[in-house]
């Protein structure tokens, strides 16, 4: 059965009309990021909000009354896009003001390829994106934690104590992406081979 990535009513709310197109980790850099977030939410020691379940964002979008067109378009991207290899990197941090532990993710040749040609791809529409940056300035992650509760300061000493690279490298050929959708406090998702 799929786990949904988010799953608190606060995070659906949140979130309700977005798309997010993820990619969704099962092996080495899955379990690592699992490890990651057991560790950190116990050595926090307070509840934090974070992810249900680990994922690579790609894009996000809010088109609540054009997801069939959207949906076409990622269809259409896929079709075309390869696998794409996935490498953690560390786990770092998105400092103040974001405060967010995450595991970073090395910009391989594959997942800098998809992003760019997604990029071109929705150049060419309208469709309305979310917190999307320059390939040049995006941090490829997982986000494990959201420590926005966190005083500054507390945040800093936390996050530096949890950093670190990884060595070996966990790396995960990943096949497949996942349109997910929040409707009605309801996450929904489809799953889209990467036939290229």
């Amino acid at each position: 059965m799929r786990r949904p990535f988010m799953d608190t009513p606060d995070q659906l709310a949140s979130l309700e009309g977005q798309q997010y197109l993820v990619l969704r980790p099962t092996a080495a850099v899955g379990t690592v990021y699992r490890d990651v977030q057991d560790a950190a939410v116990s050595r926090l020691g307070i509840p934090a909000r974070r992810p249900h379940t680990g994922h690579v964002t790609l894009r996000g979008f809010y088109e609540p009354e054009r997801r069939e067109a959207l949906t076409e378009l990622i269809r259409s991207w896929a079709a075309q896009q390869g696998p794409i290899e996935i490498i953690a990197e560390a786990v770092d941090e998105f400092p103040v003001p974001w405060q967010i532990l995450i595991v970073r993710l090395a910009r391989s040749p594959s997942l800098v390829s998809a992003y760019s040609s997604l990029t071109a791809a929705l150049d060419a529409t309208d469709f309305r994106r979310i917190g999307e940056l320059p390939l040049e300035d995006w941090t490829f992650h997982l986000s494990v934690l959201y420590g926005k509760t966190l005083d500054g300061a507390e945040w800093s000493r936390f996050a530096q104590a949890e950093s670190r690279p990884f060595e070996p490298e966990p790396f995960e050929r990943i096949t497949e992406a996942e349109l997910v959708w929040y409707q009605d406090g309801i996450e929904h998702a489809e799953v889209i081979p990467l036939r290229g």
